[in-house]
């Protein structure tokens, strides 16, 4: 009698203890994940702009090429109207050639600063897309480790509860590298769920 009140203490203490390392591992995981939660989201937002950014920028330089090619078309009708034109009028085409000239080389130069500034938008866009793809594996390692630690405290299984652990330290891994910047990124499984 005294071995069986023993082993039920015994297992009552067990459970006890799990359910309490499974309520600490819950609540230390979802602070974590509302501090990465908070760093994702301003990533999203930058990415927001950079990509706004890109697409302003790719339609100023459309805009400046159609300008180009308009200030360059123009500048052939005026070059041949002025090999025909009588000598009075020649210094006005002159004056007219000079300025359309200079527009299309001004346009030229806008129309290349729009494209860098494109092409460094695109290029901020994925810098910070490596690491929301950290945040998103960080967030769904721990979204597994929380389901299996549920789980856990249904069932009362301690092995479970190692199981469990496998995705939180993954799962926190990720978040530190979102977090503090490492250049961490598993392509193939990014791939995959992209």
């Amino acid at each position: 009698m005294e071995s069986a009140n023993s082993a039920a203490e015994e297992s009552a203490a067990s459970n006890s203890r799990l359910t309490t390392m499974v309520a600490i591992t819950v609540a230390l995981l979802a602070t974590f994940l509302g501090v990465c939660k908070v760093k994702d989201d301003n990533i999203v937002q930058a990415m927001q702009q950079a990509q706004a950014d890109s697409i302003d920028q790719w339609a100023f330089y459309q805009a400046r090429n159609l300008r180009e090619e308009i200030g360059k078309a123009t500048l052939t009708q005026m070059k041949l109207a002025a090999d025909t034109a009588p000598v009075a009028e020649k210094p006005k085409y002159a004056e007219a050639l000079f300025n359309y000239q200079n527009l299309v080389q001004k346009e030229d130069a806008k129309k290349g600063d729009a494209q860098k500034q494109a092409l460094d938008a695109e290029a901020t866009y994925n810098a910070l897309n490596y690491h929301d793809d950290q945040f998103d594996l960080s967030d769904a390692l721990i979204a597994i480790a929380i389901s299996l630690l549920a789980v856990t405290a249904l069932t009362r299984k301690w092995w479970l509860y190692w199981i469990a652990i496998v995705p939180t330290v993954l799962g926190v891994f990720m978040g530190l590298a979102g977090l503090l910047g490492w250049q961490i990124h598993p392509d193939a499984i990014m791939k995959l769920l992209s």
